[in-house]
């Protein structure tokens, strides 16, 4: 048995309910654990996510440069325009991507908090561009 394992990405937010609902549903999951200033979900695939408390926080800056984007989540989707619709009627929003308009593999999106992260067709391959 490893001395260490994989555990649970957590996102500061100064309203966990709030990014807690909205991740249950566009993923479908369930409330696993639940305190005063943090909450935890998982979703039917077994990937985890909690939202802790944090007054403070304030939301990433991405996609502007001198704040560049350090992490992000990645959601694997078949429809990346029904996919999308879904972030936004939770309260999402998309992100404008620095590439050119056109057919895409990825959308990047943003939460009701501002923590970004990238809808994707299928796993990428190639190393991050720019």
């Amino acid at each position: 048995m490893p001395l260490v394992k994989a555990g649970v990405v957590v996102l500061d937010c100064a309203e966990p309910e709030r990014l807690a609902a909205f991740y249950t549903e566009l993923l479908e999951a369930e409330e696993t654990e639940a305190t005063a200033n943090r909450i935890e979900i998982r979703s039917p695939d077994g990937t985890r996510l909690a939202f802790r408390r944090d007054m403070n926080a304030t939301p990433p800056s991405w996609p502007r440069p001198e704040n560049s984007l350090q992490a992000h989540l990645e959601f694997v989707v078949d429809d990346l325009d029904a996919a999308e619709r879904r972030v936004v009627s939770l309260g999402g929003r998309p992100v404008e991507a620095k590439n050119p308009p056109g057919p895409s593999e990825s959308r990047g999106c943003t939460d009701p908090a501002g923590h970004s992260f990238t809808l994707r067709r299928s796993t990428p391959s190639a190393p991050k561009q720019g």
